[in-house]
């Protein structure tokens, strides 16, 4: 079992930034696949980001260029760096694990492919 604890959301203006990060339980998260997903009200949750194991990173088309995934795994900690964020940007953001093994090229970006998640953090851009 992981648990997996996130941090750091709040109000945040537009053209900002904010930092969100997903603390681990688990002696061997040097070897998951992080990834962190989104929900705004009345909406389907979104893959956001995602890195591997191997420190291959992924983003949305809608956050690329502008957010920034990145984990310690000394500190069994999966971070994500919100630069200039848009109103579009408000939701709830949920943190996930893949324990599973994957091959060093694969990348995850469905929901299904993990297996924990967080109790997600709120994320508020204003105006």
């Amino acid at each position: 079992q992981v648990q997996l604890v996130e941090s750091g959301g709040g109000l945040v203006q537009a053209g900002g930034s904010l930092r969100l990060s997903c603390a681990a339980s688990g002696r061997t998260f040097s070897m998951y696949d992080m990834g962190w997903f989104r929900q705004a009200p009345g909406k389907e949750r979104e893959f956001v980001a995602t890195i591997s194991w191997t420190s291959r990173t992924y983003y949305a088309d809608s956050v690329k260029g502008r957010f920034t995934i990145s984990r310690d795994n000394a500190k069994n900690t999966v971070y994500l760096q919100m630069n200039s964020p848009k109103l579009e940007d408000t939701a709830v953001y949920y943190c996930a694990a893949a324990v599973g093994y994957s091959d060093p090229g694969y990348i995850r970006t469905r929901g299904h492919e993990y297996d924990f998640w967080g109790q997600g953090t709120q994320v508020t851009v204003s105006s």
